[in-house]
């Protein structure tokens, strides 16, 4: 489900944003907006990548990217998504909470480290750490096969969202 919202900054409001090309991805936002969900008072917003702006990143008090890892980087439309929006954004969301999310195929680390690099230079402040799920995906065929998330990366996911909301709920951050 895509949801759309008028930009007022919600200081309940958790963001995801997110891009899926095999189902990975989109299990795993799925996850962190259920785990969101299950806090009273926190509105969730799951956005796909290529509908994601500034914008909605303005009217947000805390972000969860959820990208795959492609040839040891962010997917392209998560790398879209961060470069139409980063000078709008440079100077007005320093010390917005994030955390992350990478679906890899074995290590996930390339794309994390390009995300926090990004997220570095917007002053984001981490306030979870890095999930990086790994599909063991490594021929073509695997590579492109739809992916399910086992029962333990889901969980991961859904707590993640839970924090994210219990913090936002409580003041933390």
């Amino acid at each position: 489900m895509v949801t759309a919202f008028p930009v007022t900054r919600g200081d309940r409001r958790l963001l995801i944003v997110w891009h899926s090309q095999t189902g990975a991805c989109e299990q795993a936002s799925e996850a962190v907006a259920s785990g969101a969900m299950a806090v009273d008072g926190i509105e969730v917003v799951r956005l796909h990548a290529d509908l994601a702006d500034a914008e909605a990143v303005l009217g947000c008090a805390a972000i969860v990217i959820v990208a795959s890892e492609n040839l040891a980087a962010l997917s392209g439309r998560i790398k879209d998504f961060l470069d139409r929006s980063y000078y709008a954004l440079l100077g007005r969301t320093e010390g917005l909470p994030w955390a992350s999310v990478i679906c890899a195929g074995s290590d996930g680390e390339g794309a994390q480290r390009q995300l926090d690099r990004i997220a570095l230079g917007l002053r984001w402040r981490r306030v979870a750490e890095p999930i990086r799920l790994i599909m063991d995906a490594q021929t073509p065929q695997a590579i492109l096969a739809p992916k399910r998330l086992s029962p333990a990366q889901h969980a991961r996911c859904s707590e993640l969202g839970a924090a994210l909301a219990e913090g936002l709920r409580m003041g933390i951050f």
